[in-house]
């Protein structure tokens, strides 16, 4: 079984919206929509702290579609318009698509959204037109922190990859170069504890995408 999916080290997003703003741009979505947004979570007190400045903390969290194991869009869709691939993303045929809405109700964490242009829903793609030719997700591929890594997340988390930051390696610096190297995100973040790997709530339809947070509170509910 294939589950393809972003990991986000939360710890070295520095909430640039550089996923953000490369996704609306490849994908041509409407100003106003977003693919992804970037929420700041906090200021939350630090652990043992006065919870006043400066003991507190906060980070970045990218939320886009789950690409969810269950996903509960795909079950109340009338038109089978949203529909589950062998990859394991969550897709939707806008030939299909009667912009019912039932989808964007369903979806726990708001990522769907009415084209009023086009009558159809849209959300994250996961980029297929990209992964197909081999390529990464605009987001993974644009993430200046080399926060974002992908793959399928089936053959565990540390194997997702991300592109190579050529300051380390002494490779070329031009963007075919970057664009094309890859490096492992086990071989690349920090370490971390399977207790520091974290989801979006989960409601029975199983989020695939994973977060990494260490030495902070998860907040993830969104």
């Amino acid at each position: 079984m294939t589950q393809y999916a972003i990991v986000t080290d939360l710890n070295r997003c520095v909430g640039c919206l550089a996923c953000s703003v490369s996704c609306k741009v490849i994908n041509g979505v409407n100003i106003g929509d977003f693919w992804i947004k970037v929420l700041r979570i906090g200021p939350n007190p630090k652990p043992g702290g006065s919870g006043q400045w400066p003991d507190v903390e906060h980070y970045y969290l990218p939320v886009q579609c789950q690409h969810c194991e269950h996903p509960e869009c795909v079950e109340v869709c009338p038109t089978e318009a949203s529909h589950k691939r062998e990859d394991g993303t969550v897709q939707i045929n806008k030939e299909k698509c009667i912009g019912c809405q039932f989808c964007v109700m369903s979806c726990p964490y708001s990522v769907r959204y009415l084209n009023e242009e086009e009558g159809v829903v849209e959300k994250c793609t996961l980029c297929e037109q990209r992964i197909a030719q081999g390529s990464l997700p605009q987001c993974v591929a644009q993430c200046n922190g080399r926060a974002r890594y992908f793959g399928d997340i089936e053959q565990g988390i540390e194997n997702l990859v991300g592109p190579r930051d050529p300051k380390h390696t002494g490779g070329s610096v031009d963007y075919e170069g970057v664009e094309g190297a890859r490096v492992t995100l086990g071989d690349y973040v920090e370490p971390f504890e399977e207790s520091e790997v974290y989801h979006l709530t989960d409601v029975g339809n199983g989020p695939s995408m994973a977060y990494i947070l260490r030495s902070r509170d998860w907040k993830g509910e969104v």
